[in-house]
């Protein structure tokens, strides 16, 4: 038994590999000829996109990996199939069902190595690459950051600087804010203190403003200042959490609950990650069983792109439910989990008479 693990190990190995490489030059390229286009009116060196690309080719490798574990088990089958080493198993007893347990296994083991090792590189690497990034960016002087003290914004607009910080954003609202006007000298022109402040729009609606200018105070029942932030903006200033690695996640998520902020999103991105192991093993049986059931088919390409096909259709019905639990139209558990017990179905169903394959 040792002996066939060890060969199927290093079939598999080497396909993944193959696999990985073909999918990181492809998504390096991608990313390459994007920072192009977004550097190509601005005075940097040639090495500078190719450098952020690099540090953000392994962010995009993450979301590859259904994909590439997928074609990963169709090589290996493929490898059988063509040195008629699959009917010489067959032959010495060697049942198909056991090639799924081992090649699912090495899956769930593999999906293990990524969540602990991968994932956390590939955050790190994804947050320098939006940190050397943001620098370039056309909004690079404005900044809002969560802390445990809550919402943090820099924001400069006709020539004055607004520091605004909030207890925390509900429904549209900013509430319990306090804001600090400078002038482009920074020196201060004003306080204003707000218990409700309408963000919907970048023309920010002060209720019951209370303005703090030198020795004068007022009570303004409203008032207006022009942003360059609404609600939609702050909300997509921390939609980038595969920046975050898992503790960093953790944290953050602490956070949310402390100023009563959604936490939706961040614990969405921690199921989507501890659950990659069980995706990864329910793909490769997927994969295992229909190269079994085409292997009569002579023709690799139809083989590969039967798989392509099916791992698109996998991804968006992935996708799909994702969307459903972040826009909360279906609990969190389902989003994640419907997906794997609809592909654990089709597993079942299609592992009927599979040993006589």
């Amino acid at each position: 038994m040792k002996v066939y693990i060890k060969f199927f190990f290093t079939i598999f190995l080497k396909s993944f590999f193959y696999v990985m490489l073909v999918m990181a030059s492809l998504a390096f390229i991608l990313n390459l000829l994007s920072e192009l286009d977004f550097f190509k009116n601005l005075d940097v060196e040639t090495s500078f996109p190719l450098s952020l690309s690099l540090l953000n080719t392994p962010d995009l490798i993450f979301e590859m990996f259904p994909f590439i574990f997928l074609v990963t088990t169709q090589l290996f089958f493929i490898k059988l199939f063509d040195n008629q080493e699959i009917e010489i198993l067959k032959y010495s007893g060697f049942k198909n069902s056991r090639i799924l347990i081992i090649l699912s296994t090495f899956s769930f083991i593999f999906g293990l190595i990524i969540i602990m090792l991968f994932y956390n590189l590939s955050s790190n690497l994804k947050n320098i690459y939006l940190e050397l990034k943001s620098s370039y960016a056309s909004d690079g002087k404005y900044l809002a950051v969560i802390t445990k003290n809550g919402l943090w914004i820099k924001d400069k607009i006709d020539n004055r600087v607004y520091i605004v910080n909030s207890r925390k954003v509900d429904q549209h609202y900013l509430v319990d804010t306090f804001i600090t006007e400078f002038d482009q000298n920074f020196n201060v022109r004003r306080n204003i203190k707000s218990e409700k402040i309408d963000i919907t729009n970048n023309l920010w609606i002060i209720q019951n403003a209370k303005i703090y200018n030198k020795n004068e105070y007022k009570i303004s029942p409203i008032l207006k200042i022009n942003t360059n932030f609404n609600y939609q903006r702050i909300q997509k200033l921390y939609s980038n959490l595969s920046s975050l690695n898992l503790i960093q996640l953790y944290e953050l998520k602490e956070n949310y609950k402390k100023l009563n902020y959604s936490v939706t999103d961040v614990n969405l991105q921690i199921l989507k990650i501890f659950s990659l192991p069980l995706f990864l093993l329910l793909i490769t049986i997927f994969s295992s069983i229909i190269m079994l059931k085409v292997k009569s088919v002579e023709s690799n390409t139809f083989k590969i792109s039967l798989g392509i096909f099916f791992s698109v259709i996998i991804y968006y019905i992935n996708n799909f439910f994702h969307v459903l639990g972040s826009t909360e139209k279906i609990s969190l558990t389902m989003s994640i989990f419907v997906p794997l017990v609809v592909l654990t179905t089709v597993n079942t169903l299609m592992l009927n008479n599979i040993n006589e394959k």
